[in-house]
């Protein structure tokens, strides 16, 4: 397992500076779901612990979703200037191009440098870790991180194991060259994968692979797949795992932890992790019931709406932890800065 260190030798550390959060207004309910599908309400709740998801207006995608978080997490932080961007996407507009050139251009931030990161769920710490190795070579003194998806338009809609989980949302951190020591440093980025296991969740069309084959594939075949039992599996031992990685390196112990944030894949996995770890169930953070699994999304939005609604407070010690296809995996530590979170929407009502 990989595991960056927060200032590489050289003093300097990603510290978070600024933090937004976007969700559409478009909202699919539970009961929207159970009037086509063959589920309820509570057949959802009880499996996932989701009450309603946001999609997006026809037209709309990744881009114009990560520019209205991206911008927020700016005005967080008050920066005049950026370095660079990054998008953690599985959804980008087009094939090609990357995505994160037109959302620098689209944010007005010059001719920077940009691009895409797909590891899925776990994409943000990915970004996160890529952000701080830019600060730490001084390839950059600021780096917007924003994890962007669009999955409402690789769900089968008529497919009950998927549709309910999945929904279309934004998260940006802004995070900023700075000392190891002070609040809101990233510490060490504890990332790992297991493409032996890449079948548990995929999409079999639409890549070189099947482009390759010359084969003509099934309707299905270009919506998102998943084993959903094994990857339940997979995805609690996976961040328990790393967490503990992360936590050593930091030189923590679980006691220390007073939020637990994971990746919004499914409640009852999010308990199962924070349980094993022996973290408090009250200590780990959640809006998977208002917003699904928002995939490269889900952590900064979370940090952004817990921040904003005064679940996540300044001086607070948190662990950051997800899961994602590839299979991808991944946590990281860091001590809450004094930061004013921007959440777009007030869909915790």
């Amino acid at each position: 397992m990989f595991a960056a260190r927060e200032d590489s030798g050289n003093g300097r550390a990603a510290v978070i500076a600024g933090v937004g959060g976007w969700v559409p207004s478009g909202t699919v309910t539970n009961h929207d779901l159970a009037a086509r599908l063959d589920t309820s309400d509570e057949w959802i709740r009880s499996r996932t612990g989701i009450g309603a998801r946001h999609v997006v207006e026809p037209g709309r995608a990744t881009c114009a979703m990560a520019v209205e978080a991206g911008g927020l997490a700016l005005k967080s932080a008050g920066f005049p200037t950026v370095d660079a961007v990054i998008v953690a996407t599985s959804t980008p507009d087009r094939v090609l191009p990357a995505t994160a050139p037109e959302v620098a251009s689209r944010l007005g931030l010059g001719r920077i440098a940009a691009y895409d990161l797909a590891a899925v769920c776990t994409g943000f710490l990915y970004g996160l870790a890529n952000a701080a190795g830019l600060i730490a070579t001084r390839a950059a003194d600021s780096v917007l991180v924003i994890g962007s998806d669009t999955f409402s338009t690789i769900v089968d809609p008529m497919d009950r194991g998927t549709a309910p989980i999945f929904g279309d949302g934004a998260g940006a951190v802004l995070v900023r060259a700075g000392d190891p020591d002070e609040p809101g440093a990233v510490g060490p980025v504890c990332l790992g994968s297991g493409g032996e296991w890449s079948e548990l969740i995929t999409i079999p069309a639409g890549g070189s692979r099947q482009r390759s084959e010359g084969t003509s594939p099934a309707a299905e075949d270009y919506f998102i797949q998943m084993q959903g039992r094994k990857v339940y599996r997979h995805a609690t031992d996976r961040m328990v795992e790393s967490s503990l990685t992360a936590l050593e390196r930091a030189g923590w112990q679980v006691g220390d932890v007073d939020r637990f944030a994971a990746h919004q894949a499914n409640a009852r996995i999010g308990v199962a992790v924070a349980e094993r770890l022996g973290i408090p169930v009250e200590r780990a953070l959640s809006n998977i019931e208002q917003v699904g699994n928002t995939s490269g999304a889900s952590l900064p939005l979370l940090l952004a709406d817990s921040a904003a609604a005064g679940r996540l407070r300044p001086g607070e010690k948190v662990l950051l932890a997800a899961f994602g296809a590839g299979l991808t995996w991944g946590a990281a530590t860091a001590v809450w800065p004094d930061v004013t979170a921007l959440s777009v929407h007030d869909y915790r009502a």
